[in-house]
């Protein structure tokens, strides 16, 4: 099965990159690229289990490839490897419930999104390839169990609340006090430097990127996936009938419990395999988006 994705990047996010010549040069790049993207791009919806509509945007051409986000991110976030994929694939990229276009629900619950990317990838309506990051790693992983149109999967570093990333005491109260004091940008950071463990070049080259208002502005869906924690509980034996072919992804310089994490899935799940992206971590659709891309295409072309 097949799941792609595409991004669209709205011009005025380009004003969080400096005024210097060179970064205005960039920015004139910039936004070319992001006005031919949004020609392209077609939105388009599905309605998830609970009747929620989940927004989803398509563009290129070849076999679907989803792409399904992580925390405080929307459909926005593969603009730098959307271009390098969508002249071998159709690539999808959703809006995960509570922001962007999709819909939402009074209370929050990980089976909701796994249903939403399942009903994405009926929507498609063929076989799809599904890429996960992070917290949507977790998500595409049970929307595989939910779906038997999902072909091949990828997993880059997911989340498995209550064993990967760790969430300490009242970290969770922390951040949500952060979001109700209006501190957003505060809350994004200390998520990212305390819990994601990314390192500070890492955080500055996304506070650089066309990105990272839209970011801050989804801070306050941190907690409530920061929440699962307490909430989920994974079982390996719910993964051993799964036999989508899935490639499990890690940064080489990732800490300790996302490798922790790949590991436990790698065991877990039948018919899996592992890649390590050298001088990497949790963002290398960012920092390297070409890396990514030519793993990405290697499994999905096999």
């Amino acid at each position: 099965m097949e799941k792609r994705c595409y991004l669209i990047i709205t011009v005025t996010a380009l004003l969080i990159l400096s005024c210097n010549s060179s970064s205005k040069k960039d920015a004139q790049s910039t936004t070319k690229n992001m006005k031919n993207m949004e020609n392209n791009l077609k939105m388009q919806k599905a309605i998830s289990k609970d009747g929620t509509a989940i927004s989803y945007w398509k563009s290129g051409s070849g076999p679907p490839l989803l792409f399904v986000h992580g925390v405080t991110a929307d459909h926005h976030s593969w603009y730098k490897i959307t271009p390098l994929l969508e002249q071998y694939f159709t690539v999808y990229a959703m809006d995960r419930r509570g922001r962007g276009g999709s819909g939402d629900s009074p209370e929050y619950d990980i089976m909701r999104e796994a249903e939403d990317v399942a009903a994405v990838v009926e929507s498609i309506g063929k076989p799809v390839f599904v890429f996960g990051h992070s917290h949507g790693g977790l998500c595409s992983l049970e929307a595989a169990l939910l779906s038997d149109k999902i072909d091949k999967l990828i997993l880059y570093e997911p989340a498995l609340p209550g064993i990967a990333p760790p969430v300490p005491h009242g970290f969770t109260d922390r951040i949500q006090s952060l979001v109700d004091s209006n501190k957003l940008k505060d809350a994004l950071e200390v998520f990212y430097l305390e819990l994601v463990k990314m390192p500070e070049e890492e955080i500055s080259a996304m506070q650089k990127s066309p990105v990272w208002d839209d970011r801050v502005k989804m801070a306050p869906t941190i907690s409530r996936e920061l929440s699962l924690a307490e909430t989920y509980h994974f079982d390996d034996k719910n993964l051993s009938d799964l036999q989508v072919p899935t490639l499990l992804i890690l940064g080489g310089d990732s800490p300790p419990f996302a490798r922790q994490v790949i590991d436990i899935l790698d065991s877990a799940i039948s018919n899996s395999e592992k890649v390590i992206l050298p001088g990497q971590q949790h963002l290398a659709y960012y920092t390297n988006p070409e890396l990514l891309a030519e793993k990405v295409r290697g499994f999905l072309q096999e």
